[in-house]
């Protein structure tokens, strides 16, 4: 644009905040804590499930069992402090048992929604290099795969 013999040009800057590495968390804290999100009681009508993740919330984080991650997990809860914490752990036991079968825990964390690992790609390179030590789930394997490809 040209104003009193004078070109002015029009910049746009973006800003592009790389994405921070977690921050390490507290383990002595709970959920509800680290969130900053109190769910309180569960409902009195509340399922079995409902109430134990309500339970599990308050729980500090340090005291978690492989089972109480794959119930989180499952159900989608504390997605972001959790899933670093549960992989950490399939990293050393990538068939890490909760109450049900050897590797439950980490078919849980196959049947977190692909949107999840878009958003944290880091994370799913680490998912990537669990499955490449190989444990036999390779159904789930390809399931969680098809559902990145599908969405």
């Amino acid at each position: 644009m040209v104003v009193s013999g004078v070109t002015l040009t029009t910049a746009i800057v973006i800003k592009v905040t790389p994405r921070r590495p977690p921050k390490q968390v507290d383990d002595e804290l709970s959920l509800e804590q680290v969130e900053n999100d109190r769910w309180g009681p569960a409902p009195k009508d509340a399922t079995r499930l409902i109430a134990t993740v309500h339970a599990l919330r308050r729980k500090p984080l340090r005291a978690l069992t492989p089972e109480d991650l794959r119930l989180l997990v499952g159900q989608q809860v504390g997605l972001p402090v959790l899933i670093p914490r549960t992989l950490a752990l399939l990293e050393r036991e990538p068939m890490l048992e909760g109450d049900f079968y050897a590797g439950d825990v980490l078919v849980s964390v196959l049947r977190v929604p692909a949107s999840y690992w878009r958003a944290h790609p880091t994370e799913l390179a680490l998912v990537e290099r669990i499955l490449a030590a190989g444990p036999d789930v390779k159904s789930d394997i390809d399931a969680f795969r098809d559902r990145l490809r599908d969405s």
